[in-house]
């Protein structure tokens, strides 16, 4: 892992993302592990040679970069974070995220969380000061087993499932996000029975195998799930099929169970 402390011009930037406003990164890259990560189309622009999850990029001047006062970001969404994770392994020692999060709370914006680590409990004294915060929790298998080939260095399904049951009890909204859906082997049903007490909304999307990423699943399949390789690679080539038919059972589920519940993969529809 190559670990290099930058200088960022700015930190705030205006989102892509439908549901949200801006976003903050305080990192460029990742230590996860994650085979399917999205987020490596990143490469493009960072001039890095490593393999993705193979450095980390630290924003060392992440938290001057808030404004102390500022009207701009009041009643706006912001996101943390949309191509990495604010609490990465290295957040402790750097407190990047902790430190933004005491930056931003004047400034009252809504915030929304996503991450695969349970060391977001450490924040709960500031989450618990906005207004209008959500903190969600990716988890995509329940099987640690599986977990451990596919998002190696991130914390284990337990300490999820415990980091989201500790956000609930402290009053702060939480979501499961149910990403990525691998077939055969993500059993969605499982983790909101598992998780539906400390949860109050559900997120879902699939396994999107970009011809990028593919390599990596093809890889992992031949050494961990062969028998599965030939069912994913008809996957590959007719996705929004499979999709449709999940987004419906999903659905049905979700409204039998009246769940709070968005999908957000493409059905062709």
């Amino acid at each position: 892992m190559q670990i290099k402390e930058i200088k960022a011009k700015s930190i705030i930037t205006k989102s892509k993302l439908p549901e949200t406003d801006y976003v903050i990164n305080p990192y460029v890259g990742c230590m996860h592990g994650c085979i399917y990560c999205y987020a490596q189309f990143m490469k493009k622009f960072t001039n890095h040679t490593e393999p993705w999850c193979q450095f980390l990029d630290i924003k060392i001047n992440s938290i001057d970069l808030i404004p102390e006062k500022s009207n701009k970001y009041k009643n706006k969404s912001i996101g943390l974070c949309s191509v990495t994770d604010p609490y990465l392994p290295l957040e402790k020692k750097y407190k990047l995220t902790r430190g933004i999060l005491e930056r931003l709370i004047p400034l009252e914006p809504d915030i929304w969380i996503l991450t695969k680590s349970d060391l977001i409990i450490r924040d709960i004294d500031l989450l618990k000061q906005f207004k209008n915060c959500r903190t969600a929790v990716s988890l995509g298998i329940m099987d640690d087993s599986v977990r451990k080939e596919i998002e190696p260095f991130a914390s284990s399904v337990q300490q999820r499932i415990n980091a989201i049951k500790k956000l609930k009890e402290a009053g702060i909204r939480t979501a499961i996000f149910i990403c990525p859906i691998f077939p055969e082997l993500t059993d969605w049903k499982a983790i909101v029975e598992k998780t539906k007490d400390y949860v109050d909304e559900f997120w879902f999307d699939t396994l999107n195998i970009y011809p990028g990423i593919y390599s990596n699943i093809k890889y992992w399949l031949k050494n961990y799930h062969p028998e599965l390789l030939k069912k994913y690679e008809d996957i590959y080539f007719t996705q929004k099929k499979v999709c449709m038919s999940l987004s419906k059972d999903i659905a049905k589920y979700g409204i039998e169970k009246k769940m709070n519940f968005k999908i957000y993969f493409d059905t062709g529809e």
